[in-house]
C-alpha cells in the first residue's frame, strides 16, 4: 500500500541582519539567503528610544509580524538589541543567523568598501564621531552590543562615504592649505548606500539612463543630490560632514563659514551651542517653527511652513543646476528618500526650476506615484525609484561572509 507524503518543510537556510541606527531608532531587516543570492523576510524597526520604546516587524507584503512596547523609558540600547536578536533567532527557527551588517555613516578617507569588523576597525571609526557627531556613534553602538550579546557572530560595516571615493579629487578637494588636507580635511560625500543601490536598479529599469548621466536627489529628513556618470559618483552636495549642501529636517545645509564665527564671537556661543543650532534647530523645523517633517509642512496653511518648503525647493534646483554642470548636461533625474519618492509637491516645484534643463514633468503620471513622471517629449528622463539601503547592506554583508 502506497502512503501519499505529508508537507515537508524548507530546508534550513542562513540569514543576514541589517541594521540603520538612528539616535532615537533602529531600522531592521532580515534576509535569507537563497541560491547565494537573498531574499528579504522580514522589515521592522524599534522607535521612540529614550522615551517610550516599541518593536515592529512585519513581513514583506506589510503582515504584522510582531509588536511590542515599552513604558519603561530609560531602556538601553543594549537591551532592546537584545530582544530584538532574541526575536529574530526565535522567528528564524532552524535557520540560521550568520552575520550583522550595520550602516556606518563615516568611513573616512580609508575605507572605501563594507569592512568585517574588528577592533581595529572600530577603533578607527570612534576616531572619525567628530567628522559625524549626529550619526557616528549610534551607528557604532549597535555593533558593541551585538559582539557584547553574540560574541563571534561576524559583523560588516558598510559605509555611506564609500561610494563617493570614485569622486575626482576636484570634487572632493576643500581650498584650504594643504596640511588640513593631510589631516583628511576633504569633501567626503554621504548617502552612498542608497545612491549605489540606485545605480543598480537604474541598471535594470533603464540602461540607456545608467550609463549616463544622472542626477539622483536623496531627499528626506537628511537630503543631498548626487552627480553620476556611467553610475560613478562626480560631485555631491554633502560635504566634509553631513551637514553641508541642501537644507534639511533639522540641518541648515550650507552656510558662510563666517555666520559661524559671528554665533562664536558675537552671540558668545560655543561650540556645543553652534553644533546643536547647526544640526538640530535648522532646517525646515527651524524657518517654519513648526516642524521638520514635510508633510506636515505642506498640509499647514501657515506661511512660514510655505517658506521652508520653498527654500526646501529652490536649494534642491539650485545644486541641481550646479551637478548639471559638473556633468556637462543631463540625460536623467531620480527622485528617491522619503520626500523624493512621496512627495508629488515637491518633485514637481523643483522640475518647475529644471524645465531650462530639459526636465518636462508629466503632471498627471507625477500626481500618480508612476515610476516615470516625465512627458513622452522630455529631453530628461525623470523616475521615482524608491531606495533600499537595507538591501545593499545585506548584499555587501553576503559578499564579504560568504561560506562563513
Amino acid at each position: 500500500m502506497s502512503h501519499s507524503a505529508g508537507p515537508t518543510s524548507p530546508p534550513a537556510a542562513d540569514a543576514i541582519l541589517t541594521l540603520n541606527a538612528g539616535s532615537s531608532s533602529i531600522k531592521f531587516a532580515l534576509f535569507r539567503i537563497v541560491d547565494a543570492d537573498i531574499m528579504v523576510a522580514v522589515r521592522g524597526q524599534i522607535d521612540g528610544i529614550g522615551t517610550a520604546p516599541r518593536f515592529r516587524a512585519a513581513d514583506p507584503e506589510g503582515n504584522r509580524l510582531g509588536e511590542q512596547a515599552w513604558t519603561d523609558d530609560a531602556r538601553f540600547q543594549e537591551d532592546l538589541l537584545q530582544f530584538l536578536l532574541d526575536w529574530i533567532v526565535a522567528h528564524l527557527g532552524p535557520d540560521r543567523l550568520v552575520a550583522v551588517g550595520h550602516r556606518v555613516v563615516h568611513g573616512g578617507r580609508d575605507h572605501d568598501r563594507p569592512a568585517l569588523v574588528t577592533a581595529d576597525l572600530l577603533a578607527s571609526l570612534e576616531a572619525l564621531v567628530p567628522l559625524a557627531p549626529l550619526h557616528q556613534p549610534h551607528n557604532l553602538a549597535p555593533i558593541r552590543a551585538v559582539e557584547a550579546i553574540r560574541p563571534g557572530l561576524s559583523q560588516v560595516a558598510c559605509f555611506d562615504t564609500a561610494f563617493h571615493h570614485a569622486m575626482p579629487m576636484v570634487a572632493a578637494r576643500i581650498a584650504l592649505p594643504r596640511e588640513f588636507e593631510a589631516l583628511g580635511l576633504r569633501r567626503y560625500g554621504f548617502h552612498g548606500l542608497s545612491y549605489e543601490y540606485i545605480t543598480r536598479r537604474l541598471r535594470v529599469l533603464s540602461p540607456g539612463i545608467a550609463a549616463g548621466r544622472v542626477i539622483v536627489a536623496h531627499l528626506g529628513n537628511g537630503a543631498s543630490l548626487c552627480a553620476m556618470a556611467n553610475g560613478q559618483s562626480q560631485d555631491t552636495t554633502m560635504s566634509f560632514t553631513p551637514l553641508d549642501g541642501l537644507v534639511m529636517g533639522t540641518r541648515c545645509g550650507s552656510i558662510d563659514p563666517g555666520a559661524i564665527l559671528y554665533l562664536l564671537r558675537e552671540q558668545g556661543m560655543d561650540a556645543d551651542q553652534v553644533e546643536n543650532l547647526l544640526d538640530r534647530r535648522s532646517g525646515l523645523l527651524g524657518v517654519s517653527g513648526l516642524s521638520s517633517d514635510m508633510r506636515v509642512l505642506l498640509d499647514s496653511d501657515d506661511p512660514k511652513a510655505a517658506e521652508a518648503v520653498e527654500l526646501f525647493v529652490y536649494h534642491v534646483a539650485r545644486e541641481a543646476g550646479a551637478m548639471a554642470s559638473t556633468l556637462g548636461g543631463v540625460d536623467g533625474i531620480v527622485f528617491t528618500g522619503g520626500i523624493g519618492e512621496h512627495a508629488a509637491k515637491v518633485r514637481a516645484l523643483v522640475c518647475e526650476r529644471l524645465v531650462w534643463l530639459g526636465a518636462e514633468m508629466n503632471d498627471m503620471a507625477n500626481e500618480a506615484g508612476k515610476d516615470i513622471i516625465s512627458t513622452a517629449d522630455s529631453r530628461v528622463e525623470i523616475r521615482v525609484v524608491p531606495t533600499d539601503e537595507e538591501s545593499m547592506i545585506a548584499h555587501h554583508t553576503l559578499d564579504l561572509c560568504a561560506g562563513i
